[in-house]
């Protein structure tokens, strides 16, 4: 997938504002752009108006990253800038995401989210359900190890 660099600028821009670092789950822009580059890879934006594709000059709200293989999907990261939350574009964004993954012919969704990671009300909301654990994947800078939960959306 060929992207223009402002799209991985816009990116970075909401990824520094929305994960916090003491999990280390942002990526650097190495691997953005890294995996942009695949086939199967999928980016999604959004602006704070509810946008799909922000304006040239606009602020970009949110973002998803996902990668498929044959009729499964993972969603890799799934973020909105702080700013913007709590005004139904993460809803918006998941949707879409799930909307565009079953036009593409995929059957099922995955997701990897820490046990205590907020969104989980949000993939919760959309379907998402928990089917399996990795403990201990996450780690804390004060040493805490936190458990990964793996969820699954069957949309076919």
């Amino acid at each position: 997938m060929f992207l223009p660099q402002d799209d991985v600028d816009r990116v970075m821009s909401v990824m520094e504002q929305a994960f916090p670092p003491e999990f280390g789950e942002a990526w650097n822009r190495r691997q953005v752009s890294d995996s942009l580059s695949l086939s199967g890879t999928h980016l999604g934006l959004i602006a704070p108006d509810g946008n799909p594709r922000p304006k040239e000059h606009d602020e970009t709200a949110g973002f998803f990253l996902s990668r498929s293989v044959l009729d499964e999907e993972e969603l890799l990261l799934f973020a909105i800038a702080p700013d913007h939350r709590r005004k139904g574009l993460g809803h918006t964004l998941l949707r879409r995401f799930i909307e565009e993954a079953r036009a593409r012919g995929i059957r099922r969704l995955f997701l990897e989210m820490r046990r205590s990671n907020p969104a989980g009300v949000l993939y919760a909301a959309h379907g998402f359900e928990a089917v399996g654990i990795r403990p201990r994947y996450y780690r804390t800078p004060a040493g805490e190890r936190l458990d990964a939960i793996s969820q699954e959306l069957i949309i076919a």
